[in-house]
């Protein structure tokens, strides 16, 4: 028993020396594998690389290609401050609706000048609306150089006297179709024929300009004579045709402006020579609302306009004025202002400059083979 017992603790220390050296053994191995895979997992990543790294001594430089690269770097900064100039600047898209808006006033921005027809009492404004008119309009004295020498306001009462006038126009009208010797000048309308022809022998202009508040309605108003009764008027001018409607339009539009508005009329001259007659001006209003980056909203109008001209006649019973004639259409119009996004700006970029990268590079390649063609001595040989 005593030997058998030895023996099997023999066997077992050798059993375990021996599975631990063959453990031991295999752990190099795994190392070894381990290390093979992380080297072909880098070298396949290696692989996938499409700017390969060339040695720094086998780089050649020319002055060809400085040139080239100079240039290059020119043409990539003037495209980068391009593209970031149209990035930050912002653009407009234009929508078209029904206008629902009801129960608003339209106001009309006007001023315009008159060289020839003074301020005093002898040019007026009125319009189709008389209940729905709210002046806010003034006259300044011009004279022949165009310097004001005096200013007028209208109140919101010209309307009702020019209505008034207009009533006792009719009445002395037919006073003087029964009585036509008997019609005489009291004081005040003399002084005021004197006033007025002075006015006109020292060359004296007007400015109207100021603001008109209507319904939102189709009408109009026109500037003219009318603040004179037919008597008064004829003694002043001797006849309608001798009335002078030339005139200046500084600015006429129908709310405020917004960035990009032009309207039509603006600037807009018309002067008469040694002829008389009146101008009418059909305006086609379209209702606009523009909308800022900021989200704020602009409420105004743009307008489209046709002008007519009619020539005064000896049987022509009218007096010269200037119409304006307006409508509003069913649509209106809304404009936003965007921004394009940064994604856009980066893809346009990323295209300008890349692409100018490699047209840089192809015109190197080829100026550095033709110099060298050039240059060459076995090429100059072959081209003799």
């Amino acid at each position: 028993m005593r030997k058998r017992s030895i023996a099997v603790g023999v066997y077992c220390q050798r059993k375990s020396r021996y599975s631990y050296s063959k453990k031991s053994s295999y752990l190099p191995d795994l190392r070894k594998l381990i290390k093979r895979r992380k080297m072909g997992l880098k070298q396949t990543i290696r692989s996938l690389d499409v700017f390969p790294r060339t040695e720094e001594h086998l780089l050649q430089k020319t002055q060809s290609g400085a040139l080239v690269s100079v240039v290059g770097l020119v043409i990539m900064a003037t495209l980068f401050i391009h593209e970031l100039t149209y990035y930050l600047t912002t653009y407009t898209v234009h929508e078209m609706s029904v206008d629902l808006k009801r129960g608003e006033t339209l106001p009309i921005h006007i001023n315009m000048t008159f060289p020839s027809l003074p301020c005093d009492d002898a040019i007026d404004l009125s319009g189709k609306h008389e209940v729905d008119l709210d002046t806010n309009i003034w006259k300044l004295r011009l004279n022949s150089h165009g310097h004001i020498i005096g200013t007028k306001y209208l109140s919101d009462l010209v309307e009702k006297q020019h209505t008034t006038r207009n009533h006792d126009d009719k009445e002395h009208h037919d006073d003087s179709a029964k009585k036509p010797h008997k019609f005489s000048f009291d004081k005040d309308a003399e002084n005021m024929i004197n006033k007025v022809k002075k006015a006109l022998e020292n060359g004296e202009g007007c400015r109207v300009y100021g603001v008109l508040d209507v319904q939102r309605v189709a009408g109009n108003f026109h500037i003219s004579v009318h603040a004179l009764n037919i008597y008064v008027a004829q003694m002043i001018f001797g006849g309608a045709k001798h009335v002078n409607v030339s005139h200046m339009i500084h600015d006429l539009s129908f709310g405020p402006k917004y960035p990009g508005l032009h309207n039509p009329l603006d600037d807009t001259v018309r002067i008469l020579r040694d002829t008389s007659g009146t101008f009418k001006y059909y305006i086609k209003i379209v209702p606009t609302e523009y909308r800022y980056i900021s989200k704020e909203v602009l409420p105004t109008n743009q307008f489209s306009v046709s002008e007519y001209f009619s020539p005064m006649n000896e049987f022509d019973r009218t007096w010269p004025a200037v119409y304006f004639l307006y409508d509003l259409s069913p649509i209106t119009v809304t404009i936003k202002e965007e921004c394009w996004s940064f994604l856009h700006f980066i893809t346009r970029l990323s295209a300008v400059l890349g692409g100018t990268f490699a047209l840089t590079g192809m015109l190197d390649r080829w100026m550095y083979r033709l110099i060298k063609a050039l240059t060459t001595p076995s090429a100059r040989g072959a081209y003799r």
